[in-house]
C-alpha cells in the first residue's frame, strides 16, 4: 500500500496527514500523539475514526498541523484521518458518515467591525 496524503481543516487549523500501513503509531509535528495532545479527549477525537473502523493498530500515521488552538488542530486532524480512511475503502463512508466525520465545519470566528467594541457588540451608548 502506497502512503495516503489528505488534508482536513478546522476554524484556522490545517492538518496534513501521511497515512501508511503500520503498527498503530501516531506522530503530530514529530511528537507522539499523548505528549502533542495532553488531555484523554482531544486523543479520543484524534482516534476516533480509526476507533470506528476498527484500525487502532493497522495504520502508522504522521500529522503535520499548524494554526488556530489545540481543540481545532484535534478536529483537523479527524476529518484528515477520515478522509484518507475513505479513499482507502469507500465502504468505510457508510461508518464514518452518520457519525458526522466526514463534514468540514465551517464555522469560523465573526471578523471584528469598525466602530464596535467586538464583532457583535458595540461601545456603550449614552444618550446625554
Amino acid at each position: 500500500m502506497e502512503i495516503v496524503h489528505k488534508i482536513g481543516r478546522r476554524k484556522t487549523a490545517v492538518a496534513r496527514i501521511y497515512l501508511s500501513e503500520g503498527k498503530g503509531n501516531i506522530t503530530v509535528n514529530d511528537r507522539e500523539l499523548a505528549n502533542y495532545f495532553t488531555t484523554s479527549t482531544l486523543q479520543y477525537k484524534v482516534n476516533q475514526p480509526l476507533m470506528l473502523t476498527d484500525h487502532l493498530t493497522s495504520y502508522d500515521i504522521k500529522v503535520s498541523v499548524f494554526g488556530g488552538g489545540i481543540t481545532g488542530q484535534a478536529e483537523a486532524i479527524r476529518l484528515a484521518i477520515s478522509r484518507a480512511l475513505c479513499e482507502i475503502d469507500p465502504e468505510y463512508r457508510l461508518i464514518l458518515k452518520p457519525e458526522g466525520l466526514l463534514t468540514r465545519d465551517p464555522r469560523m470566528v465573526e471578523r471584528k467591525k469598525f466602530g464596535q467594541k467586538k464583532a457583535r457588540k458595540k461601545f456603550q451608548f449614552s444618550k446625554r
